[in-house]
């Protein structure tokens, strides 16, 4: 089975790719290269905690990139022709997609009923960018939940296939929320591509119910996330309004 992986090169998103390729041979990647920016301030101090995290954990402080373990292809968005062109060449058995933008319906149709979201979050209340934390924000500690959904034009809107509850720790910071949502990820990916390969057919559900869509989170509420995050984990109930 042939799978292809439209991500970034972030971190977490290399070592999805890195481990996805340890169990599934026939991977390739198509990596987007523009980056959305928001119009104020978004970065918070647990963001740089949360890379040194990841860099240590997945790659004893070395700098990856993800044509050390897949073939890349990479474009400005993954929504260009040149990406569809490549993406029908490849002829992909599976495509998941893994933090790029919203993917328009010329992309889609070119494996409609064989492309596949991870979206950390519930989708059925956080639709869009941040979920987690602002689904940590509203103090919705129950949406802190990985999904793996079929892929429509509207964001985050496809019928449900797997999903999973991050497993929090009590000693764990915000630093390491998406670290642990990226393994999950791991865990849905390859539990879909095995269901996929040994039965050729999934089941899914339509959401039930339309998320209210999110954009960036500035810096100063992040704050409030990171204080209304750690008050949850040592079960302090007086959150920060």
């Amino acid at each position: 089975m042939k799978i292809a992986v439209l991500t970034t090169e972030t971190p977490h998103h290399i070592y999805f790719v890195r481990e996805i390729k340890k169990i599934f041979d026939d991977v390739i990647v198509f990596s987007e290269t523009q980056n959305l920016v928001a119009p104020f301030e978004t970065y918070h101090s647990f963001e740089g905690m949360r890379d040194e995290f990841e860099c240590n954990e997945w790659f004893h402080g070395q700098e990856m990139k993800i044509s050390e373990y897949a073939k890349v292809y990479s474009f400005s968005s993954m929504n260009e022709e040149a990406a569809i062109q490549t993406l029908k060449k490849e002829n992909a058995d599976l495509v998941l997609v893994f933090g790029t933008g919203l993917l328009k319906s010329n992309l889609i149709r070119v494996c409609p009923n064989n492309i596949f979201n991870l979206h950390g979050g519930d989708p059925e209340n956080y639709r869009g960018l941040d979920s987690h934390l602002w689904a940590i924000y509203h103090r919705d500690f129950s949406s802190l939940v990985t999904t793996l959904h079929r892929v429509d034009p509207t964001l985050d809107a496809g019928d449900i296939v797997l999903q999973g509850q991050i497993p929090l720790t009590q000693e764990m910071g915000l630093h390491k929320l998406r670290s642990l949502n990226t393994q999950l990820c791991v865990q849905l990916a390859v539990t879909l591509i095995d269901m996929c390969s040994r039965n050729g057919k999934l089941v899914s559900r339509r959401q039930r119910q339309a998320g209210r869509y999110y954009s960036f989170m500035p810096s100063v509420l992040k704050s409030i996330c990171y204080k209304n995050f750690e008050k949850f984990i040592k079960g302090d109930r007086e959150y920060e309004a």
